[in-house]
């Protein structure tokens, strides 16, 4: 019995470490070829990579871009399809998160998180939507603030751009849906990283746990298997949605 993903090719933006990390993994053990995007993490991409080729699974590469910019995007796009001659699933992981209230936003910092949270993204799809095929898949990363009822005054920009995520999968949804083609977003809460504890106390983090029912922050292999649902065959008719996974911090 073949794999749910055997002979799918998957491309995650930002998926040297963390959730990215989580994602390329799941997606090998379910048979895709995955491609492991980094700017700066060449060991760690590495070491990925050898561990997913030495489970057997699907094959994995290792690809440099720095996906702040729509030309590397798109260059990786096409990057994917000429390692592996295909693209059947994109998975638009890379984000920019540094946090500054009303008072303190520059410019700069917003066009920052609009570029790479939003705008790149949108093209990296424009640009994948001309190689993907029927029954291809677009998972965009979006974040439970925003619905969260105690979004926090810094995360301005950081939420709008991920605001900005969720609607465009909705007409993304609606236009690439007439090709067979999904687009959805997944939208984790707290996730147990090396960012979620930037800048933030302990006390900080318990809080943050306690925000959901099992009182506790899920590690980032729990937001894979979402991601690889709506990779496979089976999640075809799931369309232009948003999903929170999130324990029930936000209802």
């Amino acid at each position: 019995m073949s794999l749910p993903l055997t002979g799918k090719v998957a491309l995650v933006t930002g998926s040297s470490r963390s959730i990215g990390a989580a994602i390329v993994k799941r997606l090998a053990v379910d048979g895709a070829s995955v491609v492991v995007n980094y700017v700066n993490a060449a060991e760690a991409a590495q070491r990925l990579v050898d561990s997913i080729n030495a489970e057997g699974h699907g094959t994995a590469v290792a690809i440099k871009a720095d996906v702040s910019s729509v030309a590397a995007g798109r260059m990786l796009v096409e990057d994917t399809v000429s390692r592996f001659g295909r693209l059947d699933v994109l998975v638009l992981n890379a984000g920019y998160v540094e946090m500054q209230d009303l008072e303190h936003l520059t410019e700069d910092e917003f066009d920052r998180h609009v570029t790479v949270n939003a705008k790149v993204p949108l093209f990296m799809v424009q640009a994948a939507a001309k190689r993907l095929q029927e029954g291809g898949r677009v998972v965009f990363l979006s974040s439970s603030t925003t619905k969260f009822s105690g979004v926090f005054p810094a995360g301005l920009a950081y939420t709008a751009a991920k605001g900005a995520v969720e609607q465009m999968t909705r007409v993304l949804a609606k236009d690439l849906g007439a090709r067979g083609i999904t687009v959805n977003a997944v939208a984790p809460g707290s996730v147990e990283t090396e960012m979620l504890h930037k800048g933030k106390s302990p006390e900080v983090v318990t809080q943050l746990a306690n925000l959901n029912p099992q009182k506790r922050i899920p590690e980032a292999s729990e937001i894979a298997p979402i991601i690889a649902f709506l990779a496979r065959e089976e999640a075809g008719w799931v369309n232009g949605q948003t999903i929170f996974v999130n324990g029930g911090a936000t209802l």
